[in-house]
């Protein structure tokens, strides 16, 4: 195969340009670029999608998950228990509050492992910060029980999750006291910019993150507490709600496709994801766990096959946290050095999908 199958295409197909440059259009003509109707529209729009009452439209899934944990006043000498497998976002979210992460295990989900968090509890633990790995939900009747047992927040970073439900058809985004989600360009439900979202049931939440967003004040103008500009630009609601409309049809099933392809025609010489009965991932990367993964990697590239690795230092060994991190071993540090990623986004064709599936199972044949 002479041309590259691409990890990610983000293209814009030429049929639907037009679809976003028409929205992009209505907010040049209305002028409201900042804190536009489009915003309130999506907001609307995706409390309902994740049945919520409140979601709020800010500038990044890192602002997202960073005004979630002061919403929930999260502040200096705080622990904050979470997973060493996510982009260091996510701690740095927590060190960015003056709060301390600290860092469980994760298990063959790639999620958190939830029977490595109780022993790391202590009377500084305020919250645990979940994340979504790869696009599939954590445990969260778990985690919810331990949160209930030990009276602790329970933050969702549903970043690389939008629209995978757990097996009581619960989405993502609706788990804990606050959701955080990310819609960068490479997530599943994206903006054509950095953009963010955050839920909650909580009405005294909700009307914390609103002042925090917009520069700490109260009606634009009277300052009560310490923040920075978040907001959402009103262009990015446009296009998220165009692609909101089109999501289960254009990302989400194609995306669901691909997987149910690879899960078929991969060799079971390594470990493919697996699902739970009436459980939907939405395969932000199709992950596989597997010996000799650098030679594998470097086979791929060889045949043109665009694969990537998520991440190769663990937050708790990165220079930042590595000095304060506790010491004993994970089975993350196992794992991580297993896992590699290949393209199953919505635009790859059959052919494609055919191709890498052949050459991995060349590889170990």
């Amino acid at each position: 195969m002479k041309n590259i199958v691409r990890f990610l295409n983000l293209s814009v197909p030429v049929r639907e340009q037009e679809l976003y440059l028409s929205a992009m259009k209505r907010v040049l003509a209305h002028g409201q670029l900042v804190l536009g109707k489009e915003i309130e529209e999506l907001e609307n729009s995706l409390s309902k999608y994740t049945n919520r009452k409140y979601c709020l439209a800010v500038s990044s899934g890192s602002d997202a998950l960073f005004l979630a944990l002061r919403a929930l006043n999260i502040s200096k000498g705080d622990e904050i228990i979470t997973t060493p497998l996510s982009w260091i976002a996510t701690a740095n979210a927590i060190k960015m509050c003056q709060a301390q992460p600290i860092f469980a295990d994760i298990d063959n989900s790639l999620n958190i492992d939830v029977k490595s968090i109780e022993k790391l509890i202590t009377i500084n633990t305020k919250a645990i910060v979940s994340v979504d790995f790869t696009g599939r939900l954590c445990d969260y009747e778990s985690l919810e029980m331990i949160c209930k047992k030990y009276s602790l927040y329970l933050v969702e970073d549903g970043s690389q999750a939008f629209g995978a439900k757990d097996c009581n058809n619960k989405l993502c985004g609706s788990f804990g006291d606050v959701s955080a989600i990310s819609h960068n360009p490479m997530k599943v439900f994206s903006a054509f910019g950095e953009a963010g979202t955050i839920y909650t049931d909580n009405e005294e939440i909700y009307d914390r993150l609103k002042i925090l967003r917009y520069a700490g004040t109260i009606n634009k103008e009277t300052c009560i507490v310490e923040s920075l500009n978040h907001r959402m630009d009103t262009l990015q609601a446009s296009i998220l709600l165009e692609r909101l409309r089109t999501l289960e049809k254009n990302v989400l099933q194609p995306r669901a496709k691909n997987a149910k392809h690879y899960d078929h025609s991969i060799t079971d010489k390594v470990i493919k994801p697996t699902l739970k009965r009436n459980e939907r991932h939405v395969y932000y990367t199709y992950t596989l766990i597997c010996n000799q993964r650098e030679e594998l990697q470097k086979y791929l590239t060889s045949k043109g096959i665009e694969t990537k690795v998520q991440h190769r230092t663990l937050m708790h060994s990165q220079p930042l946290y590595s000095s304060q991190s506790n010491t004993s071993k994970r089975y993350a540090d196992e794992l991580v050095k297993k896992i590699l990623c290949i393209p199953v986004h919505e635009k790859l064709s059959l052919n494609e999908i055919d191709y890498v599936s052949q050459s991995i199972n060349e590889f170990y044949s």
